[in-house]
């Protein structure tokens, strides 16, 4: 990361490769007075240099598709690329949830550079010492404080003797709330009479991309703790809505849905929609058979990778009567008026609405952004893509709805998580938790 944490602090060997019109833009740009932040026209000019997608990829088979227009060699493209990143992830999966885990905070810092990238390419704050360090401190900080305190209790389950960072823990948000006060002065005192608005504008866009990068990580990987399905699936739903609707609008795509995204068409969008709805309630079945799925992440046994628990109702089949109109329809017919069906199914149901509905909203936030600053994609990691950014913009908006979904309708208090919590306590303060326990028990069982 040291190569790329400090390039607009050294400018003389870019000023001299730059084109001398473009180098004049910019000494006007940097010579401007005091507190006067950067004009919109020179957005496209400033942006040039941050890496855009293309359909170049090897070169036998960029040679292989040569021949085919524009149109059809981008399709291929990202059709080959997009089998590849949902084979490997697939094969994450395979791996269990800590590789999950590790691959999650990857991306997130990867999508941070994407995005903090663009804020130095408009705001070009030459000559600041430590700017771009102070960022990837704040991502520093912002992970401890959201990770720190709650996935310890975690952990804890991979690895039983955790004394060691019991202080840790214990002082967590002391620690937490240090670290930003250190970055804040850090900000205070690295500011330049000269850049004012430029610099409170970049720690602003920090702040801004650490509250949709970080948290929304944070809340993916909480999810995994409630079992992997409460991961997967709603990953698998954003997917198939982004290749559903692609192929969809692709192929009968007529009539645009929005201007934000020229591409995006109404067929795109409900066919994307449909067969997100029943590929979505398919892979819920079929997930809801396997305790690797179902299982929360304390049932995990690390010493041969699977998962014991007994499932809850939640993955349990159930029969379920039609509504009274159908009944009697399936009667006169002689079709049974009950079925079998696991719960969770019906609650994909909300997921591949929103998925389908709210999610591309995500892209369409992401679509206007691009806009705002005159860039087509937010990288070139994927070819035919473009960056991490473009391929997780729903992502991250689906994330919270899992978690909200989860936590106001599914969540019930975790018994090995009250366990720890009591582990915590001192042993005069655990005894008194255990006589109010008995006491409640036995009033309990005695009705009285």
């Amino acid at each position: 990361m040291s190569s790329s944490t400090e390039p607009l602090l050294n400018t003389g060997e870019m000023d001299s490769n730059m084109d001398p019109t473009r180098k004049q833009s910019l000494d006007v740009m940097d010579s401007d007075t005091e507190d006067k932040l950067v004009d919109e026209t020179n957005i496209e000019e400033l942006v040039k240099e941050l890496p855009q997608a293309t359909d170049r990829t090897v070169q036998f088979l960029d040679n292989l598709l040569a021949v085919l227009p524009n149109r059809w060699r981008n399709w291929i493209v990202r059709t080959i690329f997009t089998l590849l990143m949902v084979g490997s992830f697939g094969l994450i999966i395979y791996w269990g949830p800590l590789p999950l885990m590790i691959v999650t905070l990857l991306v997130q810092v990867k999508c941070f550079q994407e995005i903090i990238s663009i804020g130095y390419s408009v705001y070009r704050v030459h000559g600041l010492p430590w700017f771009r360090s102070l960022s990837w401190y704040m991502l520093i900080a912002s992970n401890y404080f959201f990770y720190g305190e709650s996935l310890v209790d975690y952990i804890s389950f991979f690895y039983k003797n955790m004394n060691f960072i019991k202080p840790l823990l214990t002082y967590h948000r002391f620690i937490s709330f240090s670290l930003y006060v250190v970055g804040f002065i850090w900000f205070v005192l690295s500011l330049v009479k000269k850049y004012y608005l430029r610099q409170f504008s970049l720690f602003a866009w920090t702040h801004v991309t650490l509250l949709i990068v970080v948290t929304q990580s944070y809340l993916i990987i909480q999810n995994m703790f409630e079992g992997l399905i409460w991961f997967i699936v709603p990953v698998s739903m954003i997917v198939i809505n982004d290749v559903m609707a692609y192929l969809f609008g692709f192929f009968f795509g007529k009539t645009p849905l929005i201007k934000l995204s020229p591409k995006k068409t109404w067929e795109g969008f409900i066919g994307g929609g449909l067969a997100t709805v029943v590929l979505g309630m398919i892979i819920s079945h079929v997930l809801c058979q396997y305790e690797f799925f179902i299982c929360p992440i304390e049932y995990y046994d690390t010493a041969d990778w699977t998962f014991r628990c007994e499932p809850s109702k939640l993955f349990q089949l159930t029969e379920y009567e039609l509504p009274e109109a159908l009944r009697l329809i399936f009667k006169v017919t002689g079709l049974p008026q009950t079925y079998m069906m696991y719960p969770f199914v019906l609650h994909s149901l909300a997921l591949s609405l929103f998925s389908s509905i709210i999610g591309p909203f995500g892209g369409f936030f992401a679509s206007g952004f691009k806009r705002a600053f005159k860039i087509k994609d937010f990288g070139d990691v994927i070819p035919g893509h473009g960056g991490l950014v473009d391929r997780f913009d729903c992502q991250y908006l689906m994330a919270s709805f899992v978690n909200v979904y989860i936590s106001s309708f599914i969540r019930a208090p975790n018994p090995a998580k009250i366990i720890h919590m009591i582990h915590q306590l001192k042993p005069e303060d655990q005894v008194n938790v255990f006589n109010l326990l008995s006491e409640y028990l036995n009033s309990t069982m005695t009705g009285v």
